[in-house]
């Protein structure tokens, strides 16, 4: 891995409290990810499953971690599974993990070989009464392929019948939305490589560069950072492109006189950060494009206010949209009448705002949380509303990393990144 080994007590402190919302005589199960197949014998880059990472810390294929904390042996009651390392696999793959190695990760004791699961599940599964099997729940979920997760939940449920069963998600969305300190220090550091980026995209803009090269100069800096790369597929649109929510094609010249939409984040150790600038390819913005500009961040500024606990989401974005609803009044991109004779359904502002404000952020750029629930301290949010503008040619969105405080303004992981427009202004000229 590039990054710098995290502090096990994370992952012992994650299986402490998970393991303290488990039914009696219960364990629970989770897998890592497949790789991936392309075509040939390619395969795309191994990405973990977040829940096992959450969990252990492992960031390696065909991992198993089982928690039974009512296990009559103690020596079961954590036990991770790995697939068998030896010299022609580390020559040929490169080093996998060995049992000391992890633990020295996980910080669990007992780890077999994955030839010998079987073996152990039965034993334990002859001490349990219920069994939690791990499924994607999140609301933005659309899964088409069958996951290794769920071929194993297949499986252990035929070979199993007579157990309960119960569901590992709604707690790991609960305690996956509330951060601890060491996930906020690796949030920010995610963020603190993505200022880096964004600083270096400053110094190299200019009139005729393509998007694609701009993405380039992210990714030189987010690598020479011990990043994997981008922590979501970048937007880099110039122009009218910024009005297409999700341009991701990132091959457009980019023009005098435009703006540049860039929506992209570095991630960090598996972490993900998630920034949007919007900036002027000349190096000035024009006096429309400041109007639109400076309405997008005093909507942002306004926003993050909100987020405090105790709030809930519905209510965030009606107030979020009471705002926006403001600043196109005096943009005069809409009138009195279009909020009057608006549907309630799909209100006025939505014409030029169309998408949410906030999603939870963390290991995924929208991660786990409950939107039914109460805000909490210590969760992680986006906030980025935007203002696009088709028949005028171009859109703009700002949007930051905060982190929700028991008391007063959120704390922002992307303070140090430029965002008033006389300083992007003045770091272009430089």
């Amino acid at each position: 891995m590039k990054y710098d080994r995290i502090d096990n007590s994370l992952f012992i402190k994650n299986r402490k409290n998970f393991a303290s919302q488990m039914k009696p005589k219960s364990l629970a199960i989770f897998n890592s990810n497949d790789i991936y197949p392309i075509s040939a014998d390619s395969t795309m880059p191994f990405e973990q499953h977040r829940d096992i990472f959450f969990l252990s810390g492992v960031d390696q294929e065909e991992s198993v971690l089982v928690l039974f904390p009512d296990c009559p042996n103690e020596k079961h009651r954590e036990i991770l599974f790995l697939k068998e390392t030896n010299a022609h696999i580390a020559v040929w793959e490169g080093e996998k993990l060995t049992k000391e190695a992890a633990f020295a990760t996980s910080g669990i004791k007992t780890v077999y070989w994955l030839q010998d699961m079987e073996k152990i599940l039965f034993e334990i599964m002859t001490q349990s009464d219920t069994v939690y099997i791990n499924t994607n729940e999140h609301y933005r979920a659309t899964v088409e392929t069958e996951t290794r997760e769920a071929r194993f939940t297949k499986w252990l449920l035929a070979k199993y019948p007579a157990h309960s069963v119960a569901k590992s998600n709604p707690i790991l969305q609960r305690l996956r939305s509330v951060k601890d300190p060491i996930e906020l220090d690796l949030l920010q550091q995610a963020c603190t490589i993505t200022e880096k980026g964004f600083r270096r995209i400053l110094g190299f803009v200019k009139p005729g560069v393509w998007e694609y090269e701009l993405e380039a100069e992210f990714m030189h800096e987010f690598l020479r950072n011990r990043s994997k790369g981008f922590a979501y597929t970048p937007i880099i649109a110039s122009g009218n492109n910024a009005n297409v929510l999700h341009y991701v094609e990132n091959n457009q010249q980019c023009k005098d006189g435009d703006l540049i939409l860039l929506d992209v984040g570095a991630e960090y150790a598996n972490y993900s950060s998630d920034m949007t600038r919007t900036i002027p390819v000349s190096g000035k913005y024009s006096k429309r494009q400041l109007e639109v500009y400076n309405a997008v961040k005093r909507v942002k500024d306004e926003a993050t206010e909100l987020l405090v606990p105790g709030a809930y989401w519905k209510e965030y974005h009606e107030e979020v949209g009471k705002l926006m609803t403001r600043e196109l009044l005096n943009l005069k991109l809409i009138d009195k009448a279009d909020v009057k004779n608006e549907n309630p359904d799909w209100p006025a502002y939505k014409k030029y705002f169309m998408h949410g404000t906030s999603h939870h952020m963390g290991l995924d750029t929208h991660d786990y949380g409950l939107l039914w629930e109460p805000i909490e301290a210590n969760m992680v949010f986006t906030v980025e509303p935007g203002i696009y503008i088709p028949e005028e040619g171009f859109g703009v969105r700002l949007e930051d990393d905060v982190v929700v405080q028991e008391k007063g303004s959120p704390f922002n992981l992307m303070r140090n990144i430029p965002i008033d427009a006389e300083e992007i202004e003045d770091i272009m000229n430089s």
